[in-house]
């Protein structure tokens, strides 16, 4: 849900014969800056795939190996997510007129199909593993796998102060996810150096698995919920709905979308009836001040209806 503090408000109203007035609220929250996170988690994380692959080749161990190509894809998913914000800056043009704020819902969305694509690789391993048991290096493995816990926490941290952003929430998640994996492999492997049970390795990874696709299901929902253009998990649209039809002179609300135009900005369009409306370009103000602070939505577009011309085609609508 996008946040009004802070941001610069522009109220502009019009009013035609018909009686129909207009007001686009600008309330601009583009993402917060993490391209110095991104950078450092890009930098290190490519560094220790190098160096998972290379211990993965001389110790024989395929979890290692494994594990290299999972945190490949983490890569390449802050990528997505790092080019996301710097697309959400983007100024808007005449045919993209919201210009590409939105790449930063489509960004979240494939973080999320990454995370599962790379729980179907663990898990397809790990059953492999239960079938046909395979001698750990569990020295290296515990050494690299340590390394991992060490280098994952430390990125998944840069972007712990950006939750209410749903792409860094992804971000972060990815990363949580790595070093849960990697302390996993460090226990499993202590335990295999000690009792000789291969068969605890495939059953770890099973355990990751289900506490990934936990953690990455939310994010999957909500990602798919704001592409639809739903409105932002936690937005009330019904009370939206009452809160416009309490505002001075207004007898009917209709037509109202709330959606998330990227994830941290909410937009809003309404056509509001209000007979007496003498006031309008302040009640315009008013209203879209009132919608930025009380419910986040930075950017308003609302239209005023007098109700004495023909009735509004748009307020049959039963969907909406």
């Amino acid at each position: 849900m996008g946040h009004a503090h802070g941001h610069h408000h522009h109220g502009h109203g019009s009013h035609h014969a018909d009686g129909h007035g207009h007001d686009h609220g600008h309330h601009h929250h583009a993402p917060k800056d993490f391209g110095r996170a991104f950078a450092i988690g890009i930098a290190l994380n490519t560094a220790f795939v190098i160096a998972e692959v290379a211990a993965g080749l001389w110790s024989g161990s395929l979890a290692l190996l494994a594990d290299a190509g999972h945190n490949l894809s983490d890569v390449l998913s802050l990528v997505v997510a790092w080019g996301a914000t710097v697309l959400a800056r983007a100024a808007p043009t005449s045919r993209r007129t919201y210009g590409l704020s939105k790449a930063t819902i489509l960004a979240s969305l494939t973080n999320a199909v990454l995370l599962l694509v790379a729980v179907g690789v663990i898990v397809s391993e790990a059953v492999h593993r239960f079938m046909e048991p395979a001698p750990i290096a569990t020295g290296p493995v515990m050494a690299v796998a340590a390394i991992g816990v060490v280098i994952n926490t430390a990125t998944a941290l840069l972007f712990l102060r950006g939750q209410e952003d749903l792409n860094i929430r992804g971000a972060f998640l990815h990363m949580a996810a790595d070093a849960a994996v990697s302390l996993a492999v460090v226990i499993g492997a202590l335990i295999i150096a000690f009792t000789g049970l291969l068969w605890i390795d495939p059953a770890l990874s099973l355990l990751i698995a289900a506490v990934i696709v936990a953690g990455t299901w939310g994010l999957l929902r909500d990602s798919v919920d704001l592409a639809l253009d739903a409105a932002p998990r936690g937005m009330d649209v019904e009370a939206v709905r009452a809160w416009l039809a309490s505002q001075p002179g207004v007898t009917e609300v209709h037509d109202l979308h709330v959606w998330a135009m990227s994830t941290t900005e909410t937009a809003l369009t309404v056509h509001l009836v209000r007979p007496e409306n003498l006031d309008g370009d302040a009640f315009l103000h008013e209203t879209c001040e009132g919608l930025a602070h009380r419910f986040g939505i930075g950017h308003a577009t609302l239209q005023v209806e007098t109700g004495q011309s023909q009735s509004c085609r748009l307020a049959l609508v039963h969907a909406v």
